[in-house]
């Protein structure tokens, strides 16, 4: 029969849960620690959840945030006797979230940058996009290859041992011919090519091959004809600083 109590312990007592698939990180973590300096009383209403043991089972960033903060004391709720089929439900339901954002409404009472503030993923229901604050501010640099020399093999352009490999695997093991097109075509991801190389093979090739190698987008002469193609994909911002790029 589970237990359940709710006390005030040192955080060094609490033992983070490594197996938690839930993480924070970066900018996201840092406003969360932000967050707990400057409203710590949330934490007496939303305590910390942990095991028998003092393993947490929900709240495990939050923490690892607590640390950051520098608190030395937080609120738990133990829950004991759980099996550890239940324990893994309760890390994983913990972290679903099952609701929407009525954003038209949430902005009705709440400023964007203060929801930004605070941790939300805001969205612009108008446009359909993600608001975020760390629009990117600088300059992107994509690596150009540029041909240094005479046309090289075939074999120097890519390497294609791990795919052999898996072709190899599959191959001898029974299977049904469309599941063994099926994993045939996923091994073509672990083909590596070397690009610098195939600059130099589409700068000797004749004027055929070098379509059908633009096509594939082995090497991007034209940016616009690689985004009408679906190889390369752009925000709005992102395609204002690839064009200022042009304009400096």
């Amino acid at each position: 029969m589970t237990e359940i109590t709710i006390e005030k312990v040192n955080i060094d007592k609490i033992i983070m849960n490594p197996s938690n698939p839930r993480t924070i990180k970066d900018e996201k973590f840092k406003k969360l620690v932000k967050s707990i300096k400057e409203f710590p009383q949330m934490l007496d209403v939303r305590p910390i959840v942990v095991d028998d043991d003092m393993v947490v089972l929900g709240g495990n960033m939050r923490t690892k945030a607590c640390i950051s903060a520098g608190l030395t004391e937080v609120s738990i709720i133990k829950f004991k006797n759980l099996s550890a089929d239940q324990k893994k439900e309760f890390i994983v339901k913990d972290n679903v979230g099952y609701g929407e954002w009525d954003y038209e409404l949430l902005y009705e009472d709440y400023e964007k940058e203060k929801l930004l503030d605070w941790g939300l993923d805001v969205y612009d229901f108008k446009t359909g996009d993600n608001v975020d604050d760390e629009t990117y501010t600088r300059k992107i640099e994509a690596p150009i290859y540029e041909p240094r020399g005479d046309q090289p093999l075939l074999t120097e352009v890519f390497d294609r041992y791990k795919y052999d490999q898996l072709i190899n695997e599959i191959d001898s093991i029974e299977m049904d011919d469309d599941i063994k097109t099926f994993l045939k075509l996923g091994a073509t991801r672990h083909i590596v090519f070397n690009f610098e190389k195939i600059a130099d093979y589409y700068a000797n090739s004749p004027k055929e091959i070098q379509e059908l190698m633009e096509k594939q987008a082995m090497v991007l002469i034209d940016f616009n004809k690689a985004i009408e193609n679906g190889f390369v994909r752009m925000s709005k911002d992102i395609t204002n600083i690839f064009i200022d790029d042009y304009e400096d």
